[in-house]
């Protein structure tokens, strides 16, 4: 502690010591060396320390910290204006300033104030601000026009909406009251003055200056006391109600219209929980085949092996009106040649040897009154597509060994993986049959061409194997992007498989890349030279497509610059190396 010396401040006189005791903000005073010459009631509640007398003490033992940022004050003699400090529980503002007697300084003088209310007070404020601006912005991207007025019917907000339907502005009705633009015939009359009167939500159709009608709907705002607050109308152009109207009562094809659209979108939803879909392309299959699912008419699907076909004609079927009834599904490349015919239309007693006594029941005509499902319809013989093409056109067949036709309500969905164009061509297959069943044709595009639904299908099958076998097995990212870069030849089978033998034979809970198959972590692009004979036109572009981004990579030194080459975008040029299983030339190309 500084010995104290003869330049001491001296003690306030009792009227002076009440003065600085009645001030608001806290005050404290030393002198040169340090020591309080002053410490008013104010910094005692500020810093909540009661009556403890502080005036003779060290400024060190009452405020540690302070003295030497003091002492620097009072030997350059400068102010200290604006001082925040976060104290321990509260926040203060202070002012420091020397105190100079007969030019020389005698001490040092601090005022503060405790501002932890107002920070708190600037936060709500700036919260307030915030959900104002956000509230702002909300009224004006409404579509229908919004028009607020306060309990007394005056106006406060108008958006932007309302401009647009009504044709007035903002300015000409922002603080006036709905009396006076009543009387001045803006409007013909008030829903606000309507809700004010009833106390209650009002509609009504209210004629603006000119020509203009709208559809007004006003609804009260009260406070805790049941007093309104704010009367909010919502304004909408009748000119659209009209029109709406108008075809509602013109047209049931409308309603209709709108009736299928439901169904389709339930139809869509009711899929999403059977089926695992993320891409645009099966989407589109999806609701395509909501769109027929309730009709009659014939369906064939088509499309790789693998890809989903039974799912979706089971799913087209519980879309149907036939929901209830049965759902046969027939796999015609299982049934061998000689006995397709008796197992898709029964046969009668005795028909041929071995036959059950009193005949048997074929697949088509225990689908009666539902739907029979004909998978791998290629492989049925010529001589019975002729008996299938019956059961389409006149909902009849004959058992085997029987003369006498028999009714089967059934509606036909058919499924193939063969070109059956090619087929007819060659003598394969009927015709007749072909657009009979070729009515709505569906094409499922294979899981090459639909890469979004790997990952999502990938982690349905893990998500299903934990929920059977509770267990928690998760799997790399990596193992992800490596499925990604996968042709699936298989398609969706395949990929459930690849990943039920992953699941089983990867050690502890998570699925790496070490668990993958060879054919999956080495990858090679299937596509042969782009001029090879029996290519399609897609599998030649993309032949080409493959052999062009190789040339390019070799040519050039990085990727951007074999994308420039190509004309094409870095980041679709690094999806194409990725899609075609395409290397980097050397590791240092970027």
């Amino acid at each position: 502690m500084p010995e104290e010396t003869p330049r001491r401040l001296s003690p306030l006189p009792p009227f002076w010591s009440a003065v600085f005791n009645a001030s608001y903000n806290g005050i404290i005073v030393i002198d040169r060396e340090g020591v309080i010459a002053l410490y008013n009631q104010a910094a005692r509640r500020i810093f909540g320390e009661g009556h403890t007398a502080y005036v003779g003490r060290h400024i060190s033992d009452i405020r540690p910290g302070v003295w030497d940022d003091m002492r620097r004050i009072m030997q350059n003699g400068e102010p200290q204006i604006g001082l925040k400090l976060n104290l321990s529980n509260i926040t203060i503002i202070a002012n420091r300033s020397p105190v100079i007697v007969d030019g020389q300084v005698r001490g040092l003088i601090s005022v503060f104030q405790d501002i932890s209310e107002y920070e708190t007070i600037t936060s709500e404020l700036e919260s307030f601000q915030r959900l104002n601006h956000e509230l702002a912005a909300i009224i004006e991207s409404s579509h229908d026009g919004l028009y607020v007025t306060d309990g007394n019917a005056n106006t406060i907000r108008v958006n932007h909406s309302y401009e647009r339907i009504t044709g007035l502005q903002r300015d000409q009705l922002i603080g006036r009251n709905m009396n006076d633009l009543v009387r001045e015939r803006i409007f013909d009359h008030s829903v606000t003055l309507e809700v004010v009167k009833k106390r209650g939500q009002v509609t009504i159709m209210q004629q603006i200056k000119g020509d203009k009608q709208v559809m007004v709907t006003g609804t009260p705002i009260f406070d805790d006391a049941g007093e309104i607050t704010f009367v909010v109308t919502n304004v909408r152009d009748i000119t659209e109600l009209n029109d709406l109207r108008h075809k509602l009562e013109t047209s049931e094809r409308i309603t209709s219209r709108y009736f299928q659209a439901l169904k389709e979108h339930d139809g869509i939803e009711h899929a999403l929980q059977d089926m695992v879909i993320k891409s645009r392309r099966m989407m589109q299959v999806v609701r395509q085949a909501t769109k027929v699912a309730d009709t009659e008419t014939s369906i064939l699907l088509l499309g790789e092996s693998g890809v989903g076909k039974s799912m979706l004609a089971r799913l087209i079927h519980q879309m149907s009106r036939r929901k209830d009834r049965p759902f046969v599904k027939i796999n015609c490349g299982t049934i061998p040649s000689s006995l397709m015919e008796s197992e898709l239309f029964g046969y009668e007693k005795g028909a041929f040897t071995g036959a059950v006594t009193g005949g048997k029941a074929g697949l088509i005509e225990a689908g009666h009154s539902g739907t029979v499902f004909l998978d791998e319809i290629a492989e049925i013989r010529p001589d019975l597509q002729v008996k299938l093409l019956e059961i389409i056109e006149e909902k009849t067949f004959t058992r085997v060994g029987g003369n006498r036709s028999q009714k089967a309500d059934v509606r036909i969905l058919a499924a193939t993986n063969r070109d059956l164009q090619a087929m007819m061509r060659q003598g394969e297959f009927r015709q007749d049959l072909y657009y009979r069943l070729n009515v709505i044709p569906i094409a499922i595009p294979p899981l090459r061409e639909r890469p979004e639904d790997i990952p999502a299908l990938a982690l349905n099958v893990l998500e299903t194997y934990n929920r059977a076998h509770q267990t928690a097995k998760r799997v790399e990212p990596k193992v992800i992007d490596a499925l990604n870069r996968y042709d699936f030849p298989g398609n969706v089978r395949e990929l459930i498989h690849i990943m039920e033998r992953m699941i089983l034979l990867s050690e502890g809970n998570l699925v790496t890349l070490e668990d993958l198959p060879e054919e999956v972590k080495t990858p090679t692009c299937r596509l042969p030279d782009w001029h090879s004979e029996g290519l399609t036109l897609k599998e030649s572009v993309q032949a080409l497509e493959v052999q062009m981004i190789r040339q390019a990579l070799e040519e050039t030194a990085t990727l951007a610059e074999a994308a420039a080459r190509l004309d094409i975008h870095p980041t679709t040029l690094w999806r194409k190396m990725t899609r075609y299983a395409i290397p980097l030339v050397n590791a240092e190309m970027q």
